[in-house]
């Protein structure tokens, strides 16, 4: 784990889904260092088993599993494994999501040739496929929404449990060209807020971080051209960050330990973290 801030989990299981991505593992790694058992949940299996590996060759019990978040069947089948090798699960952390070029729109803005002259080969607002559109809300939305239902079984009736939701920057200022995964990530902050209501009798916690911008495998080629260089898009980006850069997997570090820490947030329920760089809050002017 890098950086200063610290927290005591010894003794927890921590459960990340999309743990084979850049953030999740990063997450994991951070969890695992901090004391909890770990089990890795991604798509692919090689990809999950890759990060737990890693954290047993550093000391710490961990294990991956291949779950697909939108089959709930799937996610029982992967939650009784972790409850026969680590235990009951005391914190999920909802990491699984991401977007599909079917819910992307081309340009960034309408145009007239949209309608008068049409580019068969690009996707404009009246051309998006409903099943581009239904694919990211279902991956990010009800990917939340599943692996909360089957966890959260595991938390009833035991104390110091929590669920941590990854929302977007998305979903507080909607990106030009990806009305899906904008709203998807609207959707998941918004049910962040219902959750923590609904299980507030539970005695189970549920918040959210939104990352701002960092770069991973799903955005490199969108973020930097092959010569390594900033795209226009990049460049967009950065311009209305005002710390002027992308952020770093290991500065999710403290507001992830913080949220997952009783100790440390135990009054804290329903909130929606922005890790932004200022994005946010910054108005372009």
């Amino acid at each position: 784990m890098s950086g200063s801030f610290s927290a005591d989990l010894s003794g927890k299981v921590a459960v990340v889904t999309g743990g084979g991505g850049v953030l999740c593992a990063g997450m994991a790694r951070t969890l695992a260092a901090s004391g909890a058992r770990v089990a890795i949940i991604d798509l692919r299996q090689e990809a999950a088993e890759a990060v737990a590996a890693e954290l047993r060759a550093a000391g710490h019990e961990a294990i991956g599993l291949a779950a697909n978040v939108l089959e709930r069947e799937s996610l029982e089948a992967a939650a009784a494994v972790v409850l026969e090798k680590l235990g009951p699960c005391d914190l999920l952390i909802n990491g699984a999501g991401g977007n599909h070029p079917k819910g992307t729109t081309s340009a960034e803005t309408f145009s007239p040739e949209d309608l008068e002259n049409p580019d068969p080969a690009k996707v404009n607002f009246f051309t998006l496929a409903p099943e581009g559109m239904r694919f990211v809300f279902d991956l990010n939305f009800l990917g939340t929404l599943l692996p909360s239902q089957v966890f959260a079984l595991q938390m009833v009736g035991r104390e110091g449990c929590s669920i941590l939701n990854i929302s977007s920057m998305n979903a507080f200022r909607p990106l030009t060209k990806i009305p899906a995964y904008s709203a998807a990530k609207a959707a998941v902050s918004n049910f962040t807020q219902w959750l923590a209501v609904h299980l507030a009798p539970a005695g189970i916690r549920v918040n959210a971080i939104a990352p701002g911008f960092f770069v991973t495998n799903q955005n490199q080629a969108l973020l930097f051209s092959p010569d390594g260089q900033p795209t226009a898009r990049a460049g967009k980006i950065l311009a209305n960050t005002p710390m002027k850069r992308f952020g770093e997997a290991k500065e999710l570090d403290g507001t992830l330990l913080w949220l997952a820490s009783g100790a440390a947030s135990g009054f804290v329920n329903g909130v929606v973290v922005p890790v932004d760089g200022g994005f946010s809050a910054y108005s372009g002017v």
